[in-house]
């Protein structure tokens, strides 16, 4: 038991938690299974990792840039965070082995879900965030059953990460078709009821055809927002700036401090927006090169191991269809946050800490998919959205795990408050000794969901093929009388 149980571990915390490992192993064992010649496997499979590497190194320049902003805007708004007498670090101290196992388990079956049913279609492939659904599970089924023990908490949690994974791409699907109507992968975030709900509230906003981000006429002399980069580096430097002229000296000169002791602050402010862009557009590069070598070499597990599958992958993946509506929702966004901050600490309701990094990315998403349907004005709207979920879903979940990690709260995506609430609100309903009754729900929610799809698609399926015959035989019978 004690050999098995390294074994999962090792898997978790070496193969799914490190993104480019596990996309440059599915990268190979795709073009394997293709055939492919042994140099074109391996470059193929070398491209596909250093792909994502050069994406987190991206991610990793400009959320250095944000975490320095997050404490300087903190400061400017002379806000603190709440305290709190349990911490992460303490929470994965006694927690991080069932984490991993939850992680590994939930893989597993997530694997076999989608071989049984055609129509899960997705494999869900965001590796950090796998290890993130696995933590708020956990801390939520320790919330409403403190007495589980080990294998209890690693087979419950599993089983409800599992049926996560399977049909969050699938309730995402419908709109990535008109992100990437190709359908070449699917969309595996936490951020996705934002998006989904941005998605559907966008709809009498107008059309992307007249409204689309990327389309926007600006005048001559305001064309260089046009590009991305010079549009991202000027609005973020004029925040940053802005954020110095309010936060207390000792702070910026300590966060300047971080990146070079001589550095003035305003300064130091202009370097953070550019290294900001700087880092968008790395992580852009590394979004296409290895989406390059992901997408078709899937097609081996595609054809040969699980038919009909896709990869389902994180949220940089459909930055570049819209890189100005990403902007859009991220600035959106943090204005919203920022006016709850305000309206939250002086009504006296709770202190938020700025989650810059989840602003970024929820807030950017949405207004993908905001724009897609709606054009800018969608985008702004999934901004809004975001904002107001991640500020209010921070207010009122902070006390949720005030026994386990309340930090989970600040570093949380929509999904995860939905998570943690769904999971609280079967308390009183089966209570802690019934905690089995989640992942035998989930699963089978599951799986009559993709039974119900099976049978629609099968249906459609059958009557596009009557159709085409009728339209054939059609065509033969006004040959035949010409």
């Amino acid at each position: 038991m004690d050999f098995v149980k390294d074994v999962l571990t090792f898997l978790a915390d070496n193969v799914f938690g490190q993104v480019p490992i596990l996309i440059g192993l599915i990268t190979l064992a795709g073009l394997l299974l293709q055939r492919k010649r042994f140099e074109d496997t391996l470059a193929g499979a070398l491209r596909a990792t250093i792909g994502v590497v050069i994406l987190f190194i991206g991610v990793e320049i400009f959320t250095g840039g944000l975490t320095s902003f997050q404490t300087v805007l903190a400061s400017a708004m002379n806000s603190t965070p709440p305290k709190a007498d349990h911490s992460l670090n303490d929470f994965l101290g006694s927690q991080g082995g069932t984490i991993a196992l939850v992680i590994t388990v939930a893989f597993l079956l997530h694997v076999a879900i989608v071989r049984l049913f055609p129509a899960a279609r997705y494999l869900y492939l965001t590796g950090h965030l796998m290890f993130w659904v696995s933590t708020v599970t956990v801390a939520s089924l320790v919330t409403i059953a403190p007495d589980a023990d080990q294998l209890t908490l690693v087979l419950c949690g599993a089983g409800f990460v599992a049926a996560y994974w399977t049909v969050q791409p699938l309730w995402m699907r419908p709109l990535m078709r008109k992100v990437m109507p190709d359908d070449r992968f699917g969309f595996a975030h936490t951020s996705s009821l934002t998006a989904l709900l941005t998605g559907y509230a966008a709809k009498p906003l107008g059309s992307r055809d007249k409204h689309d981000t990327e389309k926007l006429k600006l005048p001559r002399q305001l064309s260089f927002f046009k590009d991305v980069n010079v549009s991202t580096a000027l609005i973020i430097s004029v925040i940053m700036l802005v954020a110095v002229a309010f936060a207390d000296h000792g702070v910026v000169t300590k966060a300047a401090a971080e990146l070079d002791p001589k550095l003035s602050p305003w300064v130091w402010a202009l370097l953070v927006g550019l290294r900001f862009a700087g880092g968008i557009a790395i992580l852009m590069f590394g979004v296409r090169m290895f989406l390059g070598e992901i997408v078709p070499a899937f097609k081996g597990f595609s054809d040969r191991v699980i038919p009909g599958t896709r990869p389902a992958l994180d949220a940089p993946t459909i930055f570049p269809v819209a890189p100005t509506s990403v902007m859009v929702g991220f600035v959106t966004s943090t204005g919203v946050f920022l006016v709850c901050l305000g309206v939250f600490a002086g009504a006296g309701w709770f202190t938020l800490a700025p989650p810059m990094i989840m602003l970024f990315f929820v807030g950017g998403a949405a207004g993908v998919f905001g724009n897609v349907v709606a054009g800018w004005r969608g985008a702004v709207l999934g901004g809004v959205i975001s904002g107001l979920v991640l500020a209010i879903g921070q207010a009122v979940t902070w006390g949720l795990f005030e026994k386990t990690a309340p930090e989970l709260s600040a570093l949380a995506d929509p999904d995860w408050y939905a998570i943690a609430w769904l999971l609280k609100a079967t308390d009183p309903v089966i209570g802690g000794a019934s905690v089995w009754a989640i992942p035998v729900v989930a699963l089978a929610a599951t799986a009559a969901t993709l039974l119900i799809l099976g049978r629609r698609e099968s249906r459609a399926a059958a009557e596009a093929e009557v159709a085409a015959e009728t339209a054939e035989s059609g065509n033969k019978t006004s040959l035949d009388k010409g």
